[in-house]
């Protein structure tokens, strides 16, 4: 893939990750409008699952900070104090993994309060449940990729 500037390559990717992820969760869910946080005759259900969706969203936002930290750290060992250039595009998917994890968090729970505010209405539309999918399972592949072509990298 050409680079037009170093971490071009992963920066193209998270996004293309995030566009791919939401016209397939779009397409998956084109005849519906709105959708329900909660099954019918199950008011607050959703709840209970809140905190593991925000758990997993958490775990891979340690890691990927984590590992993150831990390799801008090496680089003090290393003879001039720099990662090598191909270490920047594995690094932007796991920097955009905690970034849609952050968002993913944050949407969510924005959502299903707007929701438990308006249980009644359309509040949780189809923009917003496309947005949240695509948020949270982009973060989780940014994460995947990200991981292997960071061992790509430094198996290489």
């Amino acid at each position: 893939m050409p680079h037009l500037f170093i971490g071009f390559s992963g920066i193209a990717s998270g996004v293309g990750i995030f566009i791919i992820v939401w016209l397939v969760v779009c397409s998956r869910t084109a005849q519906f409008t709105a959708f329900a946080f909660d099954a019918p005759g199950e008011n607050g259900r959703f709840e209970k699952l809140l905190p593991v969706y925000l758990r997993v969203a958490e775990v891979i936002i340690g890691l990927a900070a984590g590992s993150i930290v831990l390799l801008i750290g090496s680089s003090a060992f290393r003879t001039g104090g720099q990662l090598p250039w191909f270490f920047a595009s594995p690094l932007f998917l796991l920097a955009f993994s905690i970034i849609y994890g952050i968002l993913f968090m944050v949407f969510v729970i924005f959502d299903y309060e707007a929701y438990r505010h308006h249980p009644d209405s359309q509040s949780y539309t189809r923009l917003k449940y496309t947005k949240n999918q695509a948020l949270g399972f982009s973060g989780l592949f940014c994460f995947c990729v990200g991981y292997a072509w960071l061992i790509i990298t430094v198996t290489r």
